[in-house]
């Protein structure tokens, strides 16, 4: 028995020690780009490597299939062209969100179908995401005097919107950004949503979506276009936000925080140092969150240490990007697709 518990005890120790991810050594980042005309781009799910789907703007959504180009057109009741900045899959089926009124999400097919439709003046639709094959969110902008939450747990056939009794209040003037479709991370059953304006907030839920809480950050923030444009976790207690001043993009002061508890606090990163306003970050899989990307129109920014130091990789303008796996990603931009290569 004593063998027995000494040698498990080894085990332990051995476990223990072992090292933590070390970031690679990269020789090169390529970004093969694809042109799509009179399309901006703010949403993409990457599917593989040789695979990504797009929605945009004026209704347009489409893909890149082993670089080859394919696109196709919405429009609701012969006069609106719905702009897409949300894009989402559960695994069998993906769904298209439209910003503005009437807010409108498509579950696409053969023929594509209207599953949630919410038609209010101040209807503004950010981001999407699936927990699962199941449950679903999206998030908006306050209609009422709380961030527009919607749900589904039937994989995304029927939409129901979260009372305001089981969310965090807003102030006036705090909302959110539509720029990468990355204000909502979900892992697990917990999500996080960051809002901007007037207030720069991390809000959370554990339980899918059903009720919220919200934390403060010390982002620039009080102003229309300040606060956090982006969010990614790699892991439950490990995160980082990104964001800015849209109308100020040179800027790069309170712009990049991370935490290490959740996201009930944050801690400024980088302050005043590059990189400036980026409309999304980023981990790389695989790499301990050790490894980030942020993007924007200013350029494409890298970290091998977990978003405390940065270099620039790119001064290519992109809106979001989207990891396969370790070496391979995909971006969009105004009238373009992007394949980004690690080696």
């Amino acid at each position: 028995m004593k063998r027995i518990l000494a040698l498990l005890a080894i085990i332990v120790f051995m476990s223990s020690c072992e090292k933590e991810y070390q970031p690679r050594i990269i020789d090169s980042i390529s970004i093969k780009e694809f042109k799509i005309d009179s399309i901006s781009i703010r949403t993409i799910v990457a599917l593989d490597q040789d695979r990504v789907l797009f929605a945009g703007s004026n209704g347009n959504y489409g893909a890149v299939i082993n670089e080859i180009i394919t696109k196709d057109k919405l429009r609701y009741q012969d006069s609106i062209y719905p702009s897409f900045r949300s894009l989402a899959s559960n695994g069998t089926d993906h769904f298209m969100l439209s910003i503005s009124n009437p807010g409108l999400l498509y579950k696409m097919s053969d023929n594509p179908e209207i599953v949630y439709k919410e038609t209010h003046e101040k209807v503004f639709y950010d981001s999407m995401k699936f927990f699962d094959e199941q449950n679903g969110i999206a998030m908006g902008d306050p209609t009422e005097d709380c961030l527009s939450v919607i749900l589904t747990n039937d994989g995304g056939n029927t939409w129901t919107k979260v009372s305001c009794d089981n969310m965090p209040k807003t102030i006036e003037g705090e909302a959110a950004f539509a720029a990468s479709n990355t204000n909502i991370k979900v892992l697990g059953k917990t999500a996080w949503i960051v809002t901007g304006g007037a207030k720069a907030r991390v809000f959370k839920s554990i339980d899918l979506g059903q009720t919220w809480e919200a934390f403060e950050t010390p982002f620039i923030q009080g102003d229309g276009p300040q606060g956090i444009y982006s969010v990614d976790f790699s892991d439950e207690n490990n995160g980082i936000i990104f964001g800015g001043d849209y109308s100020k993009p040179k800027e790069n002061k309170q712009n990049k925080a991370i935490t290490k508890d959740g996201g009930k606090t944050w801690q400024l990163v980088a302050d005043g140092q590059a990189p400036n306003y980026k409309s999304c970050v980023q981990y790389v899989p695989g790499t301990d969150g050790k490894e980030v990307f942020a993007v924007g129109f200013t350029g494409v920014s890298y970290s091998n240490d977990g978003g405390i130091t940065w270099s620039e990789v790119s001064k290519d303008g992109y809106y979001t990007i989207e990891f396969v796996d370790r070496n391979t990603a995909w971006l969009s931009g105004s009238q373009k697709i992007g394949k980004l290569i690690l080696k």
